[in-house]
């Protein structure tokens, strides 16, 4: 045989050998290796002692008791108590507000009052600062600010209730056969109205100014300014009476309360109330004006 042809015969067997899948270590052989001491991983204890739990199991083992460090703990703690904080925050700002549940007109009636009070305080300032104007550009000086000192002394007679007053607005009249009216519910009467834009009340034959006080009486009367007045108590109030009646008629005001404690409440407009009831001038024992 030639050179040639050898060396084509061991080619052949080369290629043969190289084709030919690698020897398969047998199962029993490899585990014996792995007892032995060999280089593949060992089988976790866990398995070789509890051979017979599930998946489902051992992820349950895995998964508690929960293993929490320090940090994660200070974590959840600051988490709970910022979501704490905000559910407070958002419940109190729900809670707080008192025209929840309150219908569309009733709403739309509470705004176009705020529009009116803003409205007379533009007013206001417009008149006083025409006044200070006829002050600086008077040529008669004296003269304009004596008129001013009468007409301003005219109206803190009405505000002290030193002096008469007459103009539009309305009569609140609470009939109470039960006894239940307390003196609670007419201060807030008084302060609805003063809140609407009242200039000048009397409730009854007593004159409400800035310091009176009312408290509760016996035999179901009540006392303004040390005053006694029983049922019927009728308010007169002198303002705008649009303004003044739907202040007594919002949803939870006066009107409600009231026949919640089944008193008959009757609101009447007019464009001529008189408030006559006057109190006496008080000389103030402490108290001196620090204007130079």
């Amino acid at each position: 045989m030639s050179e040639d042809e050898n060396k084509n015969k061991d080619n052949e067997q080369h290629r043969l050998r190289k084709e030919l899948p690698d020897e398969v270590v047998p199962e029993a052989a490899d585990g014996a290796e792995r007892a032995d001491g060999g280089d593949e991983a060992e089988v976790p204890a866990a398995e070789t002692k509890n051979p017979s739990l599930t998946g489902r199991q051992r992820l349950a083992k895995g998964l508690w008791p929960p293993r929490v460090s320090r940090a994660q703990l200070i974590v959840a703690v600051l988490l709970f108590v910022l979501g704490l904080g905000l559910a407070i925050q958002v419940r109190s700002n729900s809670d707080s507000s008192a025209l929840r549940g309150a219908r569309q007109e009733d709403l739309v009636r509470i705004l176009d009052e705020l529009d009116d009070r803003t409205q007379r305080l533009g007013d206001e300032k417009q008149r006083l600062e025409g006044q200070r104007t006829e002050l600086e550009n008077s040529s008669d000086q004296a003269e304009e600010a004596r008129k001013q000192t009468v007409e301003r002394e005219r109206q803190l007679g009405i505000l002290a209730g030193t002096v008469a007053a007459q103009g539009p607005g309305i009569t609140l009249t609470i009939t109470d056969k039960k006894g239940a009216v307390q003196a609670d519910m007419l201060l807030d009467a008084i302060q609805e109205l003063r809140a609407a834009g009242a200039e000048a009340i009397q409730v009854n034959d007593v004159r409400v100014v800035a310091d009176t006080y009312l408290t509760d009486a016996s035999g179901g009367k009540v006392s303004v300014d040390g005053h006694k007045i029983g049922e019927p108590f009728v308010f007169k109030v002198i303002g705008k009476p649009q303004d003044l009646e739907p202040a007594l008629n919002i949803p939870g005001g006066v009107v409600q309360t009231l026949e919640k404690e089944q008193a008959t409440v009757t609101v009447t407009q007019a464009q001529k109330i008189v408030v006559d009831a006057l109190r006496p001038a008080k000389r103030p024992d402490y108290a001196q004006s620090s204007s130079q």
